[in-house]
């Protein structure tokens, strides 16, 4: 808004704001789920093994053919056994989607803004995984812990309607809001790449421009314009702007695509440790670390000064 129009809109507060990575610049589009990765690593420097020793798992019971999927059913209390190796890729993906939005709302107290979820997730599914009586076994306790929350209210979990695959390998999310989210990401918007069990803990899931295209052209009967966003938004030459923060939690994998250093002094970056996906927007809580405080102050402390 501030970009396009500065005699309307004054000041711009951009938070968790991957504007290099959906303008298509650079590496950015790669380290999403290595980003997801890195958060439980630092959460324990053994929690990543632990889910590549899972999948690893997965893989093995997939290869044992139908007493093998019906282990999976089991271990992971699917409502619907799974029939066939074709339905294990979406599985796959649920999976994963259940650590990016442990690692997206990562926060210090218990929120429902993606998932019911317990304060500082990423730490107590890095604590399940750790305790299971197998990896697979910890692996699911982990899943379940987003698509079956803190209550536990469901009998048996559902990867085909829990997790519809969209043109974001992030998640669209369900509902009619997900649908305009996959149409957006087919257009206008170019976002991370799959996971590729190199930099980051997941199975190779890859999502190319070529696949994204192709998955588009199906659905929508459209293709992606890779050149708009950074036409429309300008890519990493945003120096001409002015009066815009741009806030970044660094436990948040859409960090990585965001401005991290101030580019001016109209154009100013604030990191937020111990900060999740726009932590800073949220109310305050008591059990905010001192640091979101203080990024709000500053976020409050700037936008005076810019108003001046």
């Amino acid at each position: 808004m501030r970009f396009k129009y500065p005699n309307v809109v004054d000041v711009a507060l951009a938070a968790s704001a991957p504007i290099y990575m959906t303008t298509f610049q650079g590496s950015e589009r790669d380290s999403f789920f290595a980003a997801v990765t890195e958060d439980f690593l630092n959460a324990d420097a053994n929690c990543p093994g632990y889910v590549i020793m899972a999948f690893e798992m997965i893989e093995m019971l997939k290869n044992q053919g139908s007493k093998g999927l019906a282990e999976i059913s089991r271990i992971f209390k699917l409502c619907k056994p799974l029939k066939s190796t074709d339905q294990i890729p979406h599985m796959l993906h649920w999976i994963r989607n259940s650590f990016t939005t442990l690692a997206m709302g990562d926060y210090p107290y218990p929120t429902h803004l993606l998932a019911p979820l317990p304060g500082h997730p990423v730490n107590l599914a890095c604590k399940m995984m750790a305790s299971a009586s197998s990896k697979v076994e910890g692996l699911a306790e982990v899943t379940a812990l987003v698509y079956n929350g803190t209550n536990g209210t469901l009998t048996c979990l559902d990867p085909d309607t829990e997790y519809i695959k969209c043109a974001d390998p992030t998640w669209c999310g369900l509902g009619l809001d997900s649908l305009a989210q996959d149409y957006q990401a087919c257009t206008e918007l170019t976002l991370p790449a799959g996971s590729n069990n190199k930099t980051d803990m997941f199975p190779p899931l890859p999502w190319t421009p070529e696949m994204i295209a192709t998955y588009c052209k199906k659905k929508w009967g459209v293709v992606p314009q890779p050149n708009w966003a950074p036409i429309q938004f300008w890519g990493k030459d945003i120096s001409s702007s002015s009066n815009i923060i741009f806030s970044n939690g660094d436990l948040d994998p859409w960090r990585t695509g965001g401005v991290l250093e101030d580019v001016s002094p109209t154009l100013v970056a604030l990191l937020v440790k111990g900060g999740a996906h726009h932590l800073d927007l949220r109310a305050s809580n008591p059990l905010d670390p001192p640091t979101v405080t203080q990024a709000r102050e500053q976020e409050l402390e700037l936008i005076q000064k810019f108003l001046q």
